[in-house]
């Protein structure tokens, strides 16, 4: 409907240049308000106090006149000047009442948007290293990246999911030794373990794994590894550890045990998310970046376009500038190639694979990466405006009053499984998304579980399974429901309360295209919030099971409504829509 008063104003303003009464103007966005009293109409619009300067004319004054040219409308019952120029409309009666059958006619569809136009998109989300189980950290981040990827489907972008599998590099070195340290103890190897490997119980795990199926095959002499522990930098010593096993290893079985890290921490990441409702497209290996060429590719054109530069034996990014703070290591003085450097070819694939719109999700840590990823676009000649980055604050977890730690490599954390378990998939999903994706969340795990009025989830579930009480018990009562008869006549819906609640549903539509374009799920989180609130209200104050059949079957059909636009939220979120609770 907003579109529609839009509309009415557009033709006004035309009118109005066309008769030369005003002069002719540059149209700002046309803005509308839902009105917060609703004595004072349903929508309000300033635009009136936004053209008075350059129309040259006072406010109240242009009002008038754009209200004496509105064309003729089915909607609009009367309008109004209000304040300093404010224009206030109230709609006619029937278009309350309307927005029932388009509910029940759309179903599923209701809310549906064709404003995203087909755009091929690439949502990247999640993409933690696969070193340990997903935590509460990396659930925030899912929950958000598929609930922004289910909206933009929803107002037709061609969204593709995608989790980026950090397969190489030093942290995957760590995890491959972490493991192998764990085989030769369980293999009565009497050796120290370094405290900035891994140390959760899942590594003790994955070596058990690799001994059942492999025996004593990666078993060495230790005599020169005990030298390594001496040394005080742990990060040289961690290094120290890495090249060892390979040397001992070999190729061939080091890779044997790197992948046995990698597969299972993989497979049980992929079940988690599984678990959790969130699933990919592609899972794409940045180990095949190197395998394909591309890193390689890459390097070749920054260097033909004098973007790369030598130096202590390295080869440098002239990031700095292209904005960055300063110039970046691609290639290290040892002829390995940096996370950035895989970052910028992964950067390259999704533009090669066809993406118009790219949409990374990271912590929000990673904040100052985003400038040298869009520098890297740019002297890659690959459109750094395709880039959009959202962050995702952390994530603090509560059980009562105690705030629990939460660290991979000290192996002391809540996983997200261990959450979902106790605390349950519809809760956990709809409380990482409460919060705007930037601001920092508390996690209350009791609040959660609670069945309360207080634990939004609750409250708004609660709603659609009063709903289904209603038509549970109309048999018992001896009453039926047409809902042929109901949409005939809604004129009976009269009462504030259904008005209300009518308005509400009404902007639904509005409602996802916003908080698509904005990538911002907690919008839909506030407005289902507001619907379960406007009908508790209603179901309160109101009998819906009455003698009176016009009035019974309305009342059912506004109800009806009021469930399928719950439902089409929650679904939305990932979040269940019980009928019994």
């Amino acid at each position: 409907m907003k579109k529609q008063i839009q509309e009415l104003i557009a033709n006004s303003l035309k009118t109005l240049e066309s008769e030369e009464i005003i002069p002719a103007i540059e149209q700002p966005k046309i803005t509308i308000e839902n009105s917060r009293d609703s004595a004072h109409g349903d929508f309000a619009s300033n635009i009136a106090m936004v053209l008075a300067k350059v129309a040259k004319t006072n406010p109240r004054g242009l009002a008038e006149k754009i209200i004496k040219y509105l064309p003729k409308s089915d909607i609009v019952e009367r309008t109004e000047i209000a304040g300093p120029g404010f224009i206030n409309f109230f709609l006619k009666q029937n278009t309350h009442q309307s927005i029932i059958i388009d509910i029940l006619e759309k179903g599923d569809q209701y809310g549906d948007s064709s404003i995203g136009n087909n755009i091929a998109t690439l949502v990247e989300f999640v993409s933690a290293n696969p070193t340990g189980p997903l935590h509460i950290g990396h659930g925030r981040g899912a929950a958000y990246g598929a609930v922004v990827a289910n909206l933009l489907k929803k107002v037709s972008y061609k969204v593709s999911c995608e989790y980026y599998v950090n397969d190489a590099g030093r942290q995957m070195d760590i995890l491959a030794v972490s493991v192998w340290l764990r085989y030769l103890q369980i293999n009565n190897k009497n050796i120290p373990f370094p405290d900035n490997a891994y140390q959760g119980d899942y590594i003790n795990d994955i070596a058990d794994s690799l001994q059942k199926t492999h025996a004593e095959k990666f078993i060495t002499t230790t005599e020169n590894l005990f030298p390594l522990f001496a040394e005080e930098d742990p990060e040289l010593k961690i290094d120290g550890l890495i090249g060892y096993c390979k040397d001992e290893l070999g190729q061939e079985n080091y890779r044997i045990v790197f992948d046995e890290g990698l597969n299972v921490i993989l497979a049980t990441i992929k079940n988690d998310l599984n678990n959790f409702g969130v699933e990919f497209d592609t899972w794409f290996s940045e180990r095949s970046l190197v395998d394909d060429n591309t890193v390689s590719k890459c390097i070749e054109k920054l260097t033909n376009n004098n973007w790369i530069y030598e130096k202590d034996g390295a080869q440098w990014f002239r990031s700095s500038k292209l904005g960055d703070e300063k110039d970046r290591v691609l290639i290290r003085e040892n002829g390995l190639a940096t996370y950035f450097a895989s970052d910028i070819a992964y950067h390259l694939s999704k533009v090669e694979r066809g993406f118009e719109k790219i949409i990374d999700i990271w912590g929000a840590d990673h904040h100052g990466y985003i400038t040298r990823v869009k520098a890297s676009m740019q002297a890659m000649e690959l459109s750094p405006e395709k880039l959009e980055v959202l962050l995702v604050q952390f994530a603090t977890l509560y059980r009562g009053k105690e705030k629990l730690q939460m660290s991979t490599r000290s192996g002391q954390f809540i996983t997200l499984k261990e959450l979902q378990d106790e605390v349950g998939k519809d809760a956990t999903r709809f409380f990482y998304i409460m919060r705007k994706s930037e601001q920092h969340l508390d996690f209350d795990m009791e609040l959660a579980k609670s069945q309360s009025n207080d634990n939004p989830v609750y409250y708004i579930q609660y709603a659609h399974a009063r709903i289904c009480s209603v038509f549970r018990q109309m048999p018992e009562k001896g009453f039926t429901y047409n809902q042929e008869e109901a949409l005939s006549d809604l004129s009976v819906l009269t009462e504030t309360h259904e008005i209300k609640l009518l308005s509400t549903l009404a902007r639904y539509p509005e409602v996802i295209e916003n908080a698509a374009l904005a990538y911002e799920p907690h919008q839909l989180v506030y407005y289902l919030k507001d619907v379960a609130n406007d009908f508790h209200t209603y179901y309160n104050a109101s009998q819906f099971l009455i003698e009176d059949n016009v009035i019974r079957n309305a009342r059912l059909a506004l109800v009806v409504a009021t469930k399928q636009v719950i439902k089409n939220g929650l679904s939305l979120l990932g979040v269940s829509s019980p009928e019994v609770m």
